[in-house]
């Protein structure tokens, strides 16, 4: 079943040099992203992670402000040429994304580390590839998809805020809802990369790095579980 609409769009092979430059700006955000968990989980950013989310809708909260803020602020300031103001934006977001993933990979021993953020940067990698084969491969428009994750992100943090408080086995369906909603938003940075919906490079570089990085901390998590139960 497809969950795009049918209006035609315009795709093509190879990709572009802008396609080029959103992908290896995004990619420089990544890996400068990976660097910083390296670094912050030997830092008091590590335990950061344990007061927020002793109450599970309040680290969720915190960290879903922060991204949102981020993104807000590098809009504005790379809309309105405002190069502080986009800095800031950028920096908000690779702390609170570095922090997050800093906190996730605190438990796992040090040795064991970097093998953990290199099998999840290669599963994201192949997650990336496929959601991005797709987009291209099909002429239709995937506008939709931006509500599509609205919806995921929305039924996520109710999710988790009734699982807080309530049934805790809806934390669960909370961040498999978030999840989700991060692969869509992907898919949709990566069509408006792809039909040229926005013009501004340095705008879509960011939006497809927020998508990647949110997908990244939740494969994450996945990564470390799988690993502790060996």
């Amino acid at each position: 079943m497809s969950f795009e609409t049918q209006s035609e769009t315009e795709r093509g092979w190879p990709l572009s040099s802008r396609e080029w430059t959103v992908i290896g700006g995004a990619s420089a955000l990544m890996a400068l992203t990976v660097a910083l968990m390296s670094v912050f989980v030997a830092t008091p950013l590590a335990v950061v992670n344990d007061y927020l989310f002793a109450a599970p809708i309040v680290g969720v909260l915190v960290y879903g402000a922060a991204i949102t803020g981020g993104h807000l602020l590098a809009e504005r300031g790379l809309e309105g040429g405002d190069t502080g103001v986009a800095f800031l934006g950028v920096v908000v977001l690779l702390v609170a994304f570095g922090t997050f993933g800093a906190g996730v990979i605190s438990f796992a021993p040090p040795a064991e580390r970097l093998t953990i953020l290199a099998v999840t940067a290669v599963v994201v990698t192949l997650m990336t590839a496929v959601v991005a084969t797709y987009v291209y491969a099909r002429s239709s428009t995937f506008e939709s998809w931006n509500r599509y994750a609205t919806v995921a992100f929305v039924a996520g943090l109710v999710a988790i805020g009734i699982g807080t408080f309530v049934l805790g086995q809806l934390l669960v369906v909370g961040f498999v809802c978030i999840f989700l909603g991060f692969l869509f938003r992907l898919g949709w940075e990566i069509w408006r990369v792809r039909d040229r919906r926005v013009e501004n490079v340095a705008l879509q570089t960011v939006g497809v790095y927020i998508a990647v990085a949110g997908v990244f901390v939740h494969v994450l998590q996945l990564v470390m579980r799988v690993l502790s139960r060996r």
